[in-house]
């Protein structure tokens, strides 16, 4: 077994809250790479921090392949460029989720109208009601 650096499948499942079938499908789309023994699977340092950004991007809504594409940049082409793909995606990403805002805040404001008005007939109807 690894040494105390590295944590379990159950545990890593545990720490991020993710389901086992999540985590092997990260490996399996090389997100991840655990360290092996047999059919165990251990996670280091490395991996935790992988896992955070990870999530984090999923949070922010990248696709996983964004992910995976700028994960790779790091060991391919270093910090530097990882930081200057990030702030493109970073870019790309803020304009998807204003569209996102500005739909949302349409929605609200069509709901709300549609509710004010449906409010006020049922209130001429119990008017009449009571007239009657």
């Amino acid at each position: 077994m690894p040494d105390s650096e590295y944590i379990s499948f159950k545990d890593m499942c545990g720490r991020f809250d993710v389901t086992p079938r999540t985590l092997r499908y990260y490996e399996y789309i090389e997100l991840l790479s655990p360290h092996k023994e047999g059919r165990s699977r251990f996670y280091g340092a490395r991996e935790v921090a992988r896992m955070k950004l990870i999530l984090r991007g999923r949070r922010f809504g990248f696709s996983l392949e964004d992910i995976r594409q700028w994960l790779l940049i790091y060991g391919e082409k270093g910090t530097r460029e990882q930081y200057r793909v990030w702030i493109d995606l970073a870019d790309r990403q803020l304009d998807v989720l204003r569209e996102q805002r500005d739909e949302l805040e349409t929605s609200m404001s069509d709901l709300r109208a549609l509710r004010d008005e449906t409010s006020r007939l049922l209130t001429e109807m119990d008017g009449r009601a009571e007239q009657k």
